[in-house]
């Protein structure tokens, strides 16, 4: 066996590593972190300020707001081609 080749658990784990990124993270990050920001939001309405009625209103409109923003910036990118 030559020096370069990983071992199997090294392997293992960089791949394990890449599919959770390729997973979660994939083509739009900004939804990555669109999402923990949602629920970042949502958790300090909830929990700290004990806000329920607030936390249920903003989930989805942040929700759709995000989303709004990354088809708008696809579109944007595919009329610059």
């Amino acid at each position: 066996m030559s020096g370069t080749r990983s071992s199997w658990p090294v392997r293992l784990i960089k791949g394990f590593a890449m599919f959770w990124w390729d997973f979660l993270i994939g083509d739009t990050p900004e939804l990555f972190v669109a999402a923990l920001g949602i629920i970042g939001v949502v958790a300090l309405l909830r929990i700290v300020l004990q806000w329920n009625g607030a936390a249920v209103v903003v989930l989805p409109l942040l929700c759709i707001g995000a989303l709004t923003v990354s088809v708008r910036r696809a579109q944007g990118a595919t009329r610059k081609k």
